[in-house]
């Protein structure tokens, strides 16, 4: 959520920020101000109505105190009472209308954000590896999978409708290899605190990310709307200290995560369905930092390299692209995507996201109200950043298909082959 003070104080700015994201969310700007203005006034009013019933108050006592009649001051005093209790009534509809409308403006993009239209003005800022070379023909993970009987996708459309995978056998177990195997990377060499956190999160938590109001209708609600199931483990990973008030020498908190995430995603018609690239329930294990302001993109830089190294260890090609002002999500001000070779994909091969590190800035922690202590002693709103660390089974699917052999085998890659238990799949 934006900055009410920052809105009134600088409106181009962020009208000329929120401009280059594209759409007309600044608009909105003008919208917000004209109710906090009136906000305001009512405020003032309010603040004028119990002073002067204060006053009266004061009165009406030494005039009974003299046996004075009192009686029109009584009147006046309530009347001022019930402009008092309207007074109320109205500046709370303000507030939430104000409310309502922050929470529908999206984050300003950052200063060195690239400035574009869409996914095809993101830069790429490095690759790591090559592209694998093949002497035979290049099968997809839906061939290799039927072959081997990694998963079952029609069994899993029997047990829940389209979108939903089952993993088994050798698949099952490379699934859980490839978790088990990212969260004692992060833990043993990156210093993140693993956390197993529920899977069903309250309404004010999804909103504390940004995935509420604007995307609800890809979520899981339940219960009216008022628990939802986790898109994502940043949803309770980083509200793990909403409304908290942390001391400086608490910073960076470094958290990772593993759950299932959960999406409808019924904006993605006509996106990539076949096989498992995009799936209503699918793995993820996340990378969550909360930091002081000053050092948010120093360790937003870092959270990437750690996402990266998954990629590395693993001797996966893969590219990192920088999001354009109008390819950015919702509430992050600087993000980057790291997208996987998939060598089987169609067209000879493409790349997939199992990633994206961005930095929000204090955007989610005024949703959620964290805050620390600096030290000055001024309570500030904490950064928030966070990414996948990685995404599966995009994951999965490019690495079946970039260790697949001439004679139908997978081949396990060594540093993975301790968590699976063997060398090759055949």
């Amino acid at each position: 959520m934006l900055d009410i003070r920052l809105i009134r104080e600088e409106p181009d700015f962020v009208k000329s920020r929120l401009a280059s994201r594209g759409g007309d969310d600044q608009r909105k700007i003008d919208e917000v101000l004209a109710v906090d203005t009136e906000r305001r006034k009512m405020e003032t009013a309010l603040q004028q109505c119990n002073a002067d019933r204060k006053r009266l108050s004061k009165e009406i006592g030494g005039a009974r105190s003299r046996g004075e009649d009192a009686t029109e001051l009584e009147e006046h005093v309530r009347q001022i009472g019930d402009e008092i209790a309207e007074l109320v009534r109205q500046t709370a509809a303000a507030e939430e209308r104000q409310r309502d409308l922050l929470l529908n403006i999206p984050n300003l993009p950052h200063a060195d954000t690239p400035v574009g239209a869409t996914a095809a003005d993101n830069p790429v800022v490095r690759s790591w590896g090559e592209k694998p070379q093949f002497d035979h023909p290049v099968l997809d993970h839906v061939a290799l999978g039927a072959k081997l009987k990694l998963f079952d996708a029609e069994r899993a459309t029997k047990l829940s409708g389209s979108g939903f995978i089952c993993f088994t056998g050798a698949g099952a177990r490379l699934e859980r290899a490839l978790i088990q195997f990212m969260l004692d990377l992060h833990t043993r060499e990156h210093g993140y605190l693993e956390v197993s956190p529920p899977f069903l999160v309250r309404r004010d938590c999804m909103v504390g990310t940004t995935q509420l109001p604007k995307f609800e209708e890809d979520m899981y609600g339940l219960e009216n709307g008022a628990m939802f199931l986790a898109p994502t483990a940043e949803v309770p990973v980083t509200n793990l200290h909403r409304e908290e008030l942390l001391a400086a020498s608490d910073l960076p908190k470094k958290y990772t995560a593993y759950t299932p995430c959960f999406r409808r995603e019924a904006g993605s018609a006509g996106r990539e369905t076949r096989g498992i690239i995009r799936v209503h329930q699918f793995d993820k294990v996340e990378l969550v930092k909360i930091t002081a302001p000053e050092n948010s993109y120093a360790e937003h830089e870092a959270l990437t390299a750690d996402a990266e190294h998954v990629l590395q260890s693993l001797g996966l090609h893969y590219r990192v692209i920088e999001l354009c002002t109008g390819d950015l999500g919702f509430g992050s001000a600087k993000t980057y995507d790291l997208e996987v070779w998939s060598p089987g994909s169609r067209d000879g091969g493409t790349y997939l996201e199992v990633s994206s590190c961005s930095n929000f800035e204090d955007f989610q922690a005024r949703r959620m109200n964290l805050r620390f202590k600096d030290a000055a002693g001024k309570n500030r709103f904490c950064h928030t950043l966070n990414g996948s660390g990685t995404a599966l089974p995009r994951l999965f699917a490019a690495l079946v298909e970039t260790n697949q052999q001439p004679d139908g085998s997978i081949r396990i890659p060594e540093k993975l082959q301790p968590f699976f238990g063997a060398a090759e799949i055949r």
